[in-house]
């Protein structure tokens, strides 16, 4: 150590924690891991050591990607910037230039974006189909398809996919299987288990939890994972170590969260479903014997001013995104879905009056009224 103030400012600051036993996993709040020689920075090259630069790994987004593997059964899982990340770096770890992935139509509008608008420049053609029917999957199947690619419970109109019968007919033609769990979570749904090569989920939902922050994840196969990582350090979609930790403190409270989240949902769904100024509501019904998920949508085209709806929510927040702990709502047409082809929309179901609920843990009643209240105002 110099002996100069400027030189003992940079160096004094720095504390040795190896011998620290923390009840939580500190923060990596850095960029780099520092070695004792050249013989110390080879013993990474050869696998002796883990960390070299956060870029390539860090033991926060390590922590990340091992804890959804392992609640979702998966041998290995590895954390990105972005749910959206995490979709780009997993189909690239299947696909190639010249290949053709087969995609469900029902899917999030980010999603829908990338795969129709950014993976031709990779030179990777994308068919959207209805996957309500196997049939219609197995007749876009191509001599180049090497993708299917779905939603657990899609969004925004909640339909929950046959995930058994996808993963049948992928095997039947020797295809690769990629599911987005995001709504469902591992409380209510294991992908891997059923079969599928790779689950993606924005931990920006529900896995963080808290609207604190914005990560991706991507579980399953080893070897998939393999590839899925050489794409995140080369492209540089790594997550940093300050959101995998917000992510990580989030998990330790996903079950407790989704246990409320699917009880208050399944009742405002109940009581909307009773309410004569609703023209449908979209709630799944068979997807855990744990609930069906914390996401409501409805469609309140025929009834209500979509405009004067948004105005009289009360203390319910308008976001383009969902998942918080507390309740929310989102217009899917002016925000989600807004740059698919207005043939899509229609199609699709996403009308003027269709609003997605992303349902909170707030009380139960509280909830419902608020909804009520909201209709009651904005009634034609």
């Amino acid at each position: 150590m110099g002996q100069h103030f400027d030189t003992k400012s940079v160096h004094l600051s720095t504390k040795d924690t190896k011998s620290i036993d923390s009840k939580v996993t500190p923060i990596y709040q850095t960029s780099a891991f520092k070695f004792t020689d050249l013989e110390d920075l080879e013993n990474f090259y050869q696998g002796k050591k883990d960390y070299l630069y956060t870029r390539v790994g860090n033991p926060n987004t390590d922590e990340l990607g091992s804890a959804i593997a392992q609640l979702e059964g998966a041998p290995k899982g590895i954390a990105t910037s972005s749910g959206l990340s995490a979709i780009l770096v997993g189909i690239l770890a299947i696909a190639k230039s010249g290949d053709h992935v087969l995609a469900s139509t029902d899917i999030y509008g980010g999603t829908y974006q990338l795969l129709a608008n950014e993976l031709i420049d990779f030179g990777i053609e994308v068919s959207f189909v209805n996957f309500e029917h196997s049939s219609e999957i197995e007749n876009n199947i191509r001599s180049n398809t090497r993708l299917i690619y779905s939603e657990s419970i899609t969004n925004p109109l909640l339909r929950v996919e046959n995930i058994i019968e996808v993963v049948e007919l992928a095997r039947k033609y020797d295809l690769y299987t990629m599911i987005d769990n995001t709504f469902a979570t591992p409380y209510l749904c294991q992908p891997y288990t059923d079969g599928v090569d790779l689950v993606v989920h924005s931990a920006t939902k529900y896995l963080g939890g808290h609207s604190d922050l914005t990560a991706g994840v991507l579980v399953g196969k080893e070897e998939l994972i393999e590839k899925a990582k050489s794409k995140v350090v080369n492209i540089g979609t790594n997550l940093s170590p300050f959101d995998a930790w917000l992510a990580c403190r989030g998990i330790k409270t996903l079950s407790v969260r989704m246990e409320r989240h699917s009880k208050n949902a399944q009742a405002l769904a109940d009581a909307l479903r009773q309410n004569k100024d609703v023209d449908k509501v979209y709630y799944p019904t068979s997807v855990s014997s744990k609930g069906n998920g914390a996401i409501v949508s409805i469609d309140i085209t025929g009834f209500c001013n979509i405009e004067k709806f948004f105005q009289s929510l009360s203390w319910v927040k308008i976001v383009p995104t969902l998942a918080g702990v507390e309740t929310s709502v989102s217009y899917p047409l002016a925000t989600s879905h807004r740059a698919l082809p207005k043939e899509a929309q229609v199609e699709l179901g996403i009308t003027e009056g269709l609003v997605r609920i992303s349902v909170g843990i707030e009380n139960t009643e509280d909830i419902i009224d608020a909804f009520e209240q909201a209709i009651k105002l904005s009634k034609f």
